[in-house]
């Protein structure tokens, strides 16, 4: 027998278009679906079910004609780091800029002092009410970037938290070593010299530990050189680590393109992108992951080139990219509205954006992100008229049933 049958449910698997028809969802009204273990085992319609639902299954759910979905999946977060960064964004409103707010001591500096001075159960602490909400509002995979610490012991303690949290709490964990995200204090003047760092002694400690599962860079002109992403990149390749990358988020860096070059996994912000860049990153399979909460939080006008990406057949994701400074966003429905607001994606495309794209993206694709046989059963049931309507409401939509690895969570 099945562990658990769901019935009276409509479904939308996510499944890709070829596979589906003409419909973006993969729809199926009055459903069911079932669960081995962590699995799952049947799905389709209810009346194709080959006997009685309590001869099927230990135990039978009745989903009261409501849409069940895919867990949604934020394939770019920074939810580990202390300190409180909201009084900046009453200052930046009340006309102060982003250098003197640095020189009086904000920014992403006072994250990293912050971060540093924190003990690994207190960023455990913080992290796991920030993964909780993003568990509240449907999330059921996360991206967990360092990059907070920028030492040796406080980027292994950022990573050492990420992990735990996956085994604290039923959402799966992907973690990120983002070493490459700013240059500390101490190596202000010596910025190659602290590529060295990373490449020689901290990304190979935090791999050797299994802390790592891709490596990701600030590639930009504030940030790291292409030069130096490259180095980086380079070493990620020798330890056979994927890497994904911030990219062209203020300026054309030729992010996308770089990304490309290492089969990135994703390329990240992207609103600058080229269009040759976009090309490469077809070819390549790199994912465009957009991420809406940093865009309508920092006022940008240049908006990502959406049709582009359309154009060339370049997946697109969408991501919270939670984070103190740019993005305190931890609900993936909100950022799906900002994507069909801002970016004018279709919410079919932004719902595929946090189910099957952001799968993509952490090389999960062929566990989750979709509805079908085979696949980690983690899901998600929505009180709605259609899968569309996860876009239309500005955040505070919550699932009625959040499912890990087959089993109803409880909270």
């Amino acid at each position: 027998m099945w562990d658990r049958l769901w019935i009276n449910l409509n479904i939308a698997t996510m499944m890709p278009a070829h596979e589906a028809s003409d419909d973006p969802y993969g729809c199926s009204h009055d459903a069911a679906i079932a669960t081995n273990g962590s699995r799952i085992v049947w799905i389709g319609a209810r009346a194709d079910l080959p006997a009685a639902p309590d001869t099927l299954a230990h135990t039978v759910i009745d989903g009261h004609g409501h849409w069940m979905t895919p867990g949604l999946i934020d394939a770019h977060t920074h939810i580990i780091y202390a300190g409180d960064r909201s009084t900046e964004f009453e200052k930046r409103l009340n006309g102060v800029s982003y250098t003197e707010i640095a020189r009086q001591g904000g920014g992403i500096l006072s994250t990293v002092t912050n971060t540093r001075a924190a003990s690994e159960e207190t960023l455990l602490s913080l992290a796991m009410e920030r993964a909780q909400r993003m568990i509240r509002a449907g999330t059921t995979t996360i991206e967990v970037k360092s990059g907070y610490g920028l030492t040796l012991e406080d980027e292994l303690k950022q990573l050492r938290v990420a992990r735990r949290l996956g085994e604290a709490l039923p959402i799966y964990v992907h973690t990120t070593f983002l070493g490459a995200h700013a240059f500390p204090p101490e190596y202000a003047d010596r910025q190659d010299d602290y590529v060295s760092f990373l490449i020689d002694v901290v990304l190979p400690r935090a791999a050797a530990e299994g802390l790592v599962d891709s490596v990701d860079a600030f590639c930009e002109n504030i940030a790291f050189s292409p030069a130096q992403v490259r180095r980086l990149f380079d070493r990620a390749m020798e330890l056979q680590l994927p890497v994904r990358i911030h990219a062209d988020q203020l300026s054309d860096t030729g992010g996308g393109s770089l990304a490309a070059q290492y089969l990135a996994l994703s390329a990240d912000h992207v609103e600058y992108v080229s269009e040759a860049s976009v090309m490469d990153m077809a070819q390549a399979g790199t994912v465009a992951m957009l991420l809406p909460g940093a865009f309508y939080f920092i006022r940008e006008k240049h908006a990502p080139p959406v049709a582009l990406f359309r154009k060339h057949g370049v997946p697109v994701g969408l991501a919270s990219d939670c984070n103190p400074g740019t993005s305190p966003v931890t609900s993936l429905t909100a950022v799906m509205n900002m994507a069909c607001t801002l970016f004018r994606m279709t919410p079919a495309e932004a719902l595929a954006a946090v189910t099957r794209i952001g799968a993509q993206g952490l090389n999960l694709q062929d566990s989750r992100g979709r509805l079908a046989t085979g696949m980690v059963a983690d899901m998600a049931t929505w009180n709605v008229s259609g899968p569309h309507e996860l876009s239309y409401w500005i955040g505070g939509l919550t699932p009625v049933t959040r499912v890990f690895h087959g089993v109803p969570d409880a909270t």
